[in-house]
């Protein structure tokens, strides 16, 4: 199953429920993918640009979406960004099939 990055950053109102009624939201995380068929591999908070991360694995690009639209639409968080991760032998192929791509650059006349 592919795996996926989460960023996230919750917003004031959040921070501030959370302060007066802390709770591990790493398990309502678990419940979401696994609702999908997922598994949550990890959930971390962090300082900086964003407030927590997730690793996730999910069956399919539609199923990872509709958690990340599900989380995003319920109003706890300021920013929600997912990132598909690519195994190295996923990136190898990639790699393989960058000459069948006949990309030319902007301006490039007849390359």
């Amino acid at each position: 199953m592919p795996l996926y990055l989460s960023r996230f950053s919750y917003t004031p109102e959040t921070w501030a429920r959370l302060t007066g009624h802390p709770e591990d939201r790493s398990e309502a995380a678990r419940t979401y993918i696994e609702s999908v068929g997922g598994r949550l591999h990890g959930f971390w908070y962090a300082f900086g640009t964003h407030d927590g991360y997730n690793l996730w694995e999910a069956p399919d690009n539609v199923s990872m979406a509709a958690v990340a639209l599900a989380i995003s639409r319920g109003g706890a968080l300021r920013s929600f960004e997912t990132t598909v991760l690519l195994t190295v032998e996923e990136t190898l192929e990639a790699l393989h099939r960058v000459e069948q791509v006949g990309y030319r650059p902007p301006g490039a006349q007849g390359r």
